[in-house]
């Protein structure tokens, strides 16, 4: 495997998770306040469409039996403590790197999942939900090609090439995705006419 420290990786780790974990705590911080007063109208509701409201009380909002945003509590920090370890010279072996980028494979099928259901099922699109998933699509990605380029899932040059190749185009593809999810927000829900 390759010792050379990942900076530019551990930085966005760091950031990703600082951000992240913002993101989860003023949900939870949402959704105490909805807890005390169902009827309340929370910071982050904008209009009919644009809201925290309708996701937390929705059954999605809390898929494992307990709210979402405690999912994000605990697991954004991961990121960060990873992020401090490799920029102090932390040197990780190959069953870490593939325990770390099977909890960001989980989250972001998670996201995947959530995307979803606010488009599809639930027809509402939550700021801090959605600055969430702008976290974890590109950490994924980063992961993924770093782990890549790291030959942690073989030893063939091939992998290595391939992650090495794309780990430049993560903000790119990143940028697509997002684009992606956009057209398919704004085709279903119109979303363009509910902001002006």
């Amino acid at each position: 495997m390759d010792n050379a420290r990942p900076v530019p990786l551990a930085i966005f780790l760091i950031i990703a998770g600082v951000v992240g974990w913002i993101a989860a705590f003023a949900l939870t911080l949402d959704k105490f306040i909805q807890l005390e007063n169902p009827d309340a109208k929370l910071g982050c509701d904008f209009n009919i469409l644009v809201g925290c409201s309708t996701n937390l009380a929705s059954e999605q909002g809390a898929v494992f039996g307990f709210p979402n945003p405690i999912i994000g509590l605990t697991c954004w920090v991961v990121p960060v403590v990873i992020g401090v370890a490799l920029l102090a010279g932390a040197r990780f072996p190959r069953w870490f790197w593939l325990a770390l980028w099977a909890g960001f494979l989980f989250g972001a099928c998670l996201v995947a999942w959530f995307i979803t259901q606010s488009i599809y099922v639930i027809s509402s699109l939550c700021p801090w939900c959605m600055l969430t998933w702008s976290m974890m699509i590109p950490s994924f990605l980063a992961v993924t090609f770093h782990v890549l380029r790291l030959g942690a899932f073989g030893r063939g040059t091939r992998a290595r090439s391939v992650g090495s190749a794309l780990i430049g185009w993560t903000p790119l593809i990143t940028l697509v995705i997002f684009v992606l999810i956009a057209v398919l927000a704004q085709l279903r829900l119109d979303v363009i006419a509910h902001i002006f």
